[in-house]
């Protein structure tokens, strides 16, 4: 997520002064990224110095508004109108943790996925709960929080095939047709997870 671009927009819809612009932010996402006060502090002196903000004259006493430049403006613009690249996948940790998990010894792949649905699931159950919650007048944050619910779903899709590709990798080893996976799986396969779908 670009704070930098974040700000931007907000700025175009108003001058504001760092404090309104972290309320701002965390109103429109739900508080779900939570911004300290010194990472807008810190993004505001960037685009300063590259020329794309600037601070209004204010009152004795008062904070300064932060507004937009010309270059500002154009940079937000520019923004809104191309697409979010999806080309290069993020480094996962949950990903990255798992084929570390299936490739070194000794690690019990199996109650790894187990440990992390539950934590998913719980994961889940909290943000519908607090999508359930919100106004349906309040677009933002029920955008937000359903991008967080699909989100969710789909690791727990994803949990379910990796489970069921380390019981056929085992099953193949222990038929002698292949290395043998670190899965120490007992039993079947169990069902497909649940899905949450109460939200609305």
């Amino acid at each position: 997520m670009s704070v930098k671009h974040a700000l931007l927009a907000l700025l175009s819809w108003k001058p504001s002064t760092m404090y309104q612009l972290r309320k701002a932010f965390d109103a429109s996402t739900g508080e779900t990224w939570p911004l300290n006060i010194g990472q807008v502090s810190t993004t505001l002196q960037r685009l300063e110095r590259d020329g794309l903000v600037e601070q209004e004259l204010a009152e004795a006493g008062e904070p300064e508004p932060w507004k937009l430049t010309a270059g500002g403006r154009a940079e937000v613009d520019a923004w809104w109108q191309s697409p979010v690249p999806r080309e290069t996948p993020g480094r996962d940790e949950l990903v990255i943790k798992l084929a570390l998990a299936v490739t070194v010894p000794g690690v019990d792949v199996a109650a790894l996925v187990q440990r992390q649905r539950s934590a998913t699931l719980q994961v889940l159950h909290d943000i519908t709960k607090a999508r359930r919650g919100v106004e349906q007048a309040d677009i933002a944050v029920r955008l937000v929080l359903d991008n967080h619910i699909f989100t969710t779903e789909a690791e727990l899709r994803w949990l379910d095939d990796v489970e069921e590709t380390l019981v056929r990798a085992q099953a193949t080893a222990t038929a002698g047709t292949t290395a043998p996976v670190q899965a120490d799986r007992q039993g079947p396969t169990p069902a497909k997870t649940a899905k949450a779908r109460s939200r609305r």
